[in-house]
């Protein structure tokens, strides 16, 4: 089988080093197109062996990039089209079908009840998208809480499935040394109390929840914060203001895997906190709570539906907290002040192994090559609702 992604772009995002992550365990042979920014992700993904096109499209309205994309397609023979956010799954279903590939597959990431990758669902948005979600097989949502919001949008729910985000369990685990080294690059006292935030640096992410929550704890918490974004300045002016700049650490964009740019990757990052916090109100997974699991850290969180969609007892050392910066305070305080346990994953970062995702899209990738019905029948995985 032979398999294109197309997605909008490569930078350092959730949905970005997910894919890259997912190709590593696929058994099929993937080529990728990023209609902008070819960034950090696309040279990880060209150093795993993967061939990278750039197509240049200059905004959302870059009508001719469909023509483009279609030759692509066309010239590579594809078996199937495998399309990752709003762009490129509207720009990427229709020049599948003008290159006459049936088989497309989208994968929605970040549909949330209010928003959708930082934009909001007004009727425009839900009706292009619509427009285009008939144009594929199968719309992958990954988690229940996404499927559902997909139906109540009107996608049929036999045309949902639902594959989880995964995890690389192993390259998370908690690692002593790591920590260490990590800790002196940065420049974090060995004994200082390190609150972590994981993900863009984007106003929905709510990190000045954080800053203002360490503003209310001692001298010894440090805030690092992990991403890179547009928010980034707001933030740091923020910190000034609070007084904590001197205790806020930005470590910018960090790759899942190590690909050759300076610094720690992100499970050295996490390896290097005491505890993972993550005030966004609004997601459509919640990767980087499962990825401090993975890393052995209590959690505290705002949205997950990751761990919503689990018994709470998958997760003893996570906990849901308001997106307020009082009630933030209280519960990083109280964690400060508890004995670290073990820093080992619990049972839910195991239960998003990445080879069990891998396994779950391939047998999406076999029904979407199925024959052609008037309605596709796409097997619905648990938790998916049925319209």
């Amino acid at each position: 089988m032979r398999a294109l992604h197309i997605i909008t772009g490569l930078g350092v995002g959730g949905a970005e080093q997910q894919l890259r992550l997912l190709l590593r365990h696929l058994p099929v042979d993937c080529d990728v197109v990023t209609l902008t920014n070819p960034g950090p992700v696309a040279d990880g993904l060209v150093a795993d062996g993967v061939r990278v096109m750039h197509l240049g499209m200059t905004g959302n309205r870059d009508l001719a990039a469909l023509p483009r994309l279609a030759r692509i397609i066309r010239r590579g023979r594809y078996d199937l089209v495998h399309t990752h956010l709003y762009r490129a799954c509207l720009y990427g279903r229709i020049a599948a079908r003008l290159a006459g590939v049936r088989a497309v597959v989208a994968t929605e990431h970040s549909l949330g009840d209010s928003q959708m990758e930082g934009r909001p669902l007004t009727a425009g948005v839900r009706g292009l998208y619509l427009l285009g979600e008939r144009l594929g097989r199968s719309t992958v949502a990954v988690s229940p809480t996404v499927a559902a919001r997909l139906t109540r949008w009107g996608v049929r729910g036999q045309r949902v499935a639902v594959v989880p985000n995964g995890i690389d369990l192993p390259r998370f685990a908690f690692d002593p040394m790591a920590r260490l080294r990590t800790r002196a690059r940065l420049g974090l006292p060995a004994d200082a109390f390190v609150i972590g935030g994981i993900g863009r640096l984007a106003p929905g992410k709510r990190f000045d929840v954080l800053l203002q929550a360490v503003a209310r704890l001692p001298g010894d918490c440090w805030l690092l914060l992990v991403g890179g974004g547009a928010e980034e300045g707001t933030l740091r002016h923020a910190a000034r203001e609070a007084g904590i700049a001197d205790r806020v650490l930005f470590a910018g964009e960090r790759p899942y895997v190590l690909d050759g740019s300076p610094g720690p990757d992100l499970p050295a990052l996490t390896s290097a906190m005491d505890v993972l916090a993550s005030p966004s109100p609004e997601e459509a997974f919640g990767l980087a709570v499962v990825e401090g699991l993975a890393a052995g850290l209590p959690v505290r969180y705002s949205s997950c539906p990751a761990l919503e969609d689990l018994p709470p007892e998958t997760a003893p050392d996570a906990m849901r907290v308001p997106c307020d910066a009082d009630t933030y305070a209280r519960a990083l305080a109280t964690v400060r002040t508890t004995p670290p346990g073990p820093r080992v994953a619990p049972e839910a970062a195991r239960h998003y192994c990445i080879t069990r995702s891998a396994a779950r899209l391939m047998d999406v990738y076999t029904a979407a090559l199925g024959p052609v019905v008037t309605s596709p029948q796409v097997p619905t995985q648990q938790g998916a609702s049925p319209s």
